[in-house]
């Protein structure tokens, strides 16, 4: 404390900071008051696409400089359509973000077949509508064949051979994720193909039958195609001989208890803890409330893939430099997040949203900001706050999840 004599220094005069305006220079439409010419955009423009990224157009204050695009969507990629179903994919040659993860939205009619196949990397899926047949065989030689329905997920570990199947009265439809950003769906292994291009004697001596028993195979391959609807899955399992020890393929993601459940929503986990055999991808259900948000966070071991499946969304990622950027997400949209930058998602409609978390990863991992300063001394925090003990008291002091409302 200084004696009577002592003078106190002051602090040299500094503007007045504003909240959630901290930036010099200011960034935002709310510094441009008085001068609309700053706002003017009469140029070109595509009202159409501008009405869907709205924290584009108009940023918060708070955002940054520039980040690479985080945003891309099923609803803009191009169909593959073919007799039996139709597929559409989001890669890294497209999306270049997405470099641990590949996705593919694929439509199967009932009895439409994606045909016999196997892929350089593992294959995790998620039912989003009706219901598929899905085949496939491990590497002791035992099948399994089994039915997922909505809300469903499917796992097969690279080089597994397999086929899936719409089933009545809807067919099928689901996102496949690869666990690498290259995969794409049109660059697989088909039976067909291999068959097409294996000489006649060689199949006869391989299955020990005559070789003109393979004089109708197609030359081209098949990929999605038109077949008879599948039967009874009791008669199609003896039929395969499935034995009783096969490792579980199918898990039913949205049956699982939540890991995390307030009055804003629930988090449920798939990863290889409660999902054994999915062994190199990691996902989360997230189901928020109408004025809900997904707690400030981020993930230490890998990058997160989000694909949007009901409900409007806005997502701010937080990144080094200082850098932060707002975006809008709707169903058929994929959003990419990568390893340990923080980012929160804020349900921005009037009906729930829901969206998945897929990382390529063994196990599912977050730290959340809250928890983790529910768990300091409190004087740390109230130095680099700036804020009072009381303050600290009232702050949540464990991870949430999904914020309450």
């Amino acid at each position: 404390m200084p004696t009577s004599n002592q003078t106190v220094p002051r602090a040299p005069n500094r503007p007045t900071p504003t909240f959630g305006n901290p930036d010099l220079p200011p960034q935002g439409g709310i510094n441009t008051t008085g001068n609309p010419e700053s706002l003017r955009d009469d140029g070109p423009r595509n009202q159409v696409i501008e009405s869907q990224f709205p924290s584009q157009i108009d940023p918060p204050a708070t955002d940054i400089s520039t980040q690479p695009f985080f945003w891309s969507s099923f609803n803009i990629s191009p169909k593959r359509i073919q007799n039996g179903g139709w597929a559409r994919e989001l890669t890294s040659e497209d999306f270049t973000i997405s470099e641990e993860i590949a996705g593919v939205n694929m439509h199967l009619a009932p009895g439409g077949i994606r045909e016999l196949h196997w892929h350089q990397t593992a294959e995790w899926a998620v039912m989003t509508r009706g219901r598929c047949r899905i085949t496939t065989i491990d590497a002791q030689g035992r099948p399994s064949v089994e039915d997922a329905e909505e809300g469903d997920l499917w796992y097969f570990p690279a080089g597994l051979p397999h086929s899936l199947q719409g089933l009545g009265p809807d067919g099928a439809e689901f996102v496949l994720a690869f666990d690498n950003g290259r995969q794409s769906e049109s660059n697989t292994l088909l039976v067909t193909d291999w068959i097409a291009h294996t000489p006649p004697e060689v199949l006869a001596k391989n299955f020990g039958v005559p070789k003109e028993v393979f004089g109708n195979i197609p030359l081209s391959n098949l990929w999605i195609f038109q077949g008879q609807e599948p039967g009874n899955l009791t008669a199609d399992k003896a039929a395969a001989r499935v034995q009783a020890d096969t490792e579980p393929v199918v898990f039913h993601l949205s049956r699982a208890k939540p890991v995390k459940e307030s009055s804003g929503g629930r988090i449920q986990i798939a990863d290889s803890t409660n999902f054994k055999i999915s062994r190199t991808i990691a996902s989360a259900l997230v189901t928020v409330e109408p004025g809900g948000m997904r707690e400030m966070h981020w993930h230490p071991n890998a990058d997160e893939w989000q694909y949007y499946l009901r409900g409007q969304a806005r997502m701010t990622v937080f990144n080094t430099g200082p850098k932060a950027t707002t975006n809008d997400f709707r169903p058929g949209d994929v959003g990419v997040v990568r390893k340990n930058l923080g980012h929160y998602v804020e349900n921005t409609g009037p009906d729930v949203l829901q969206f998945l978390e897929v990382f390529r990863t063994s196990r599912y991992e977050e730290v959340s900001l809250a928890e983790w300063f529910g768990h300091l001394p409190p004087e740390l925090l109230m130095q680099h706050l700036n804020v009072t003990r009381e303050d600290v008291k009232k702050l949540p002091r464990d991870r949430r999840g999904v914020v309450p409302v």
